[in-house]
This record gives structure tokens, C-alpha cells and sequence, in this order.
């Protein structure tokens, strides 16, 4: 019985572990530096604004200082995510192909 628990789990285990590779089909993407940068930055400062707010929830900073440095980091993440949306209408522009001429 014991062999077939350990059966169980190394099949569960490895379908865990190959999950990521499942349904790509050999399909492969560009990303465009820009925007993959844009959201990264974007990642990074929400968790910033959580860090604050843990360092508010937890009494390591005060009120008014949460308050100045939780405006300052929205004022950013809003202009990080005004570069994105930038970046990507940009990236939508010139994904587009001109169609064949000798359709």
C-alpha cells in the first residue's frame, strides 16, 4: 500500500512540476522590453504602498509620515501606469502589420 501512496504523490509531484509546460503548443511571445520593465516597476511600487501600510498597521511609522509617503508613492504608481498604458498603445501600434499588397 505504501508503494502506491509513493506512486501517487511522484505522479502528482511531477504533473505540479510540469504544469507550466502544459498547452504552450510552441507558440512563443514577444514581449516588449518596455512594458515588461513598466510592469515590473509597476509590481514594485504597489508593494511599497503595502510595505507602508504594514509599517502604519505595525506602529513603525507614523500617520503623518504614512500619509506623505503614501502620496507620494500613489503620485508615482499613477505615472508608472501612465507610462504603461503609453507603452503598450505603442506596442499595439506597431504590432500591426500593413496587410499584403498582392491580396
Amino acid at each position: 500500500m505504501e508503494f502506491v501512496y509513493l506512486v501517487l504523490f511522484g505522479a502528482a509531484a511531477a504533473a505540479f512540476i510540469s504544469w507550466p509546460f502544459w498547452g504552450k503548443g510552441g507558440q512563443t511571445t514577444t514581449e516588449d522590453p518596455a512594458v515588461a520593465g513598466l510592469e515590473a516597476a509597476r509590481d514594485s511600487k504597489y508593494r511599497e504602498i503595502r510595505d507602508a501600510e504594514t509599517d502604519l498597521a505595525s506602529g513603525k511609522m507614523s500617520r503623518e509620515d504614512f500619509d506623505r509617503v503614501n502620496a507620494d508613492l500613489r503620485q508615482e504608481a499613477v505615472d508608472i501606469l501612465d507610462q504603461l498604458e503609453d507603452a503598450r498603445q505603442d506596442a499595439a501600434a506597431g504590432d500591426t502589420s500593413p496587410e499584403d499588397p498582392d491580396s
